[in-house]
């Protein structure tokens, strides 16, 4: 265990400043709210910055584990840590959480302390969700998340955002409950929630069969993946800005890491045995998911449908097993964080301005606004 529980402060100092900003309360603190809100979220991504310049290249083995007691009687830990998979992926959620918040800073005029506590609180879970190494730690941080994306939706989204919220809630909350069952299962085999142990554990091919088809439920709910990626395009056209961000740039994310964490090493065989079936899923979402994207006259459905295509190649790359796929997806992983939550900034700042969302109305911006519509572009080649 090392002597700075550095993993714990990058989940617990972003959800202990959203309470703190949860707790002015309304809106006549709202420059103090924001205030506030910049420094957790600073501090959050500063927390994350010795995982990068004290990260050991050179090893596969997992580094600043942290491992407690927590729930003795289920022989579950607060077991902690990160290898060179997941510590991208908390240093990407650290920095898209402090772009998020400075991103609506002007925007965001209601309820401005329990939007910026939302995106905090969010960061905190999913880094939670990256680091866990005790499979009902993972569970608990991994549903938690639902909640303060359902609130950023349902409260600070468009005209429909109701619908949409409780789309994406049940969605995602449903697919999740066959996973509950195979982590029960794995604990009464191992007698642990030890994802190592579960890991090494030898499982039978109906076992592991049964095992890959619950966790499929939930990531590619997640992902998401045709035929169950409808709830995302209504997701992302009633989210405000920044909930479209942290959804396409980070939550979409869990579900693949999923796939690599869990299905692929706790049951291998059965991976290898049902390839065909997410190879054929995720071609699917690349060419049929593709061409629905091309049709799309509202730019944020486009953008959304372009993620459900993209992260069609992630799944792919993993599933042919071969290396250099496996390297190449999580690249996109990496890349799409970046690229997809650039867009949904630049289509925020267009909407804020016009309005809108059609690409029609979105005719001769270059002429007034040149040094905008250059970076619009070059994300746009990168999303691509």
């Amino acid at each position: 265990m090392n002597a700075f529980p550095t993993l714990s402060a990058a989940i617990w100092i972003p959800i202990l400043f959203g309470l703190g900003v949860l707790a002015l309360g309304n809106d006549r603190h709202a420059n103090v709210a924001r205030t506030v809100s910049l420094i957790g979220a600073l501090a959050g991504l500063v927390a994350t910055l010795p995982l990068f310049f004290q990260f050991d290249r050179s090893t596969a083995d997992l580094q600043f584990v942290e491992s407690r007691p927590w729930i003795d009687w289920l022989a579950a830990s607060y077991h902690l840590g990160v290898d060179g998979l997941s510590v991208w992926f908390v240093l990407l959620t650290a920095f898209i959480t402090f772009i998020v918040v400075i991103a609506g800073w002007e925007v965001i005029e209601e309820r401005v302390a329990q939007y910026m506590a939302s995106f905090l609180i969010l960061s905190g879970l999913m880094i939670g969700v990256f680091t866990a190494l005790d499979g009902l730690l993972f569970y608990v941080f991994f549903e938690a998340t639902l909640i303060p994306m359902y609130i950023i939706i349902g409260v600070w989204g468009g005209p429909r955002r109701v619908y949409a919220a409780f789309k994406f809630f049940l969605y995602t909350l449903l697919g999740s409950l066959l996973t509950l069952v195979a982590l029960i299962y794995l604990y009464l085999q191992s007698g642990s929630f030890s994802i190592l142990e579960w890991h090494r554990l030898p499982l039978s091919m109906q076992e592991q069969t049964l095992i890959f088809l619950a966790f499929l439920m939930a990531f590619a709910v997640k992902v998401p993946m045709w035929p169950v990626h409808t709830w995302l395009p209504d997701a992302h056209v009633e989210a405000p800005t920044g909930g479209s961000v942290v959804l396409a740039a980070i939550m979409l994310k869990l579900g693949a890491y999923g796939f690599l964490r869990f299905s692929l090493p706790i049951a291998p065989d059965a991976s290898q045995d049902l390839a065909w079936l997410m190879i054929g899923l995720s071609l699917v979402a690349v060419v049929y998911i593709g061409l629905v994207a091309l049709v799309q006259t509202d730019m944020k459905k486009l953008v959304a449908y372009s993620s459900i295509a993209h992260m069609g190649f992630v799944t792919l790359g993993f599933f042919i097993f071969n290396p250099m796929g496996v390297q190449g997806a999580i690249v996109q992983m990496i890349s799409h964080g970046f690229v997809s939550g650039a867009m949904f900034l630049c289509i925020g700042v267009l909407y804020d301005r016009l309005h809108s969302r059609n690409i029609a109305d979105y005719g001769g911006v270059v002429n007034t606004m040149p040094k905008f519509a250059a970076l619009f572009i070059l994300f746009a080649m990168a999303n691509k």
